[in-house]
């Protein structure tokens, strides 16, 4: 008993490409206010990230 291969009407990279240009398409520029907000969220989530690592290693310090 041998199973059929299911048949493939459409191609792989094609579909992709497809997805991939819609989301170019609906692509913009943000604005300056825009991009200012999401420049100063991510510089809060590096310091954050930066401050839990250096409290993190202070306290190995004093453990060790």
């Amino acid at each position: 008993m041998e199973i059929a291969k299911p048949d493939v009407k459409f191609n792989i990279n094609e579909e992709l490409f497809r997805k991939y240009w819609r989301v170019i398409k609906l692509a913009r520029t943000p604005t300056r206010e825009e991009f200012q907000k999401i420049a100063l969220v991510a510089a809060a989530g590096v310091l954050i990230v930066g401050l839990i690592g250096f409290i993190i290693y202070e306290l190995m310090l004093l453990v060790l």
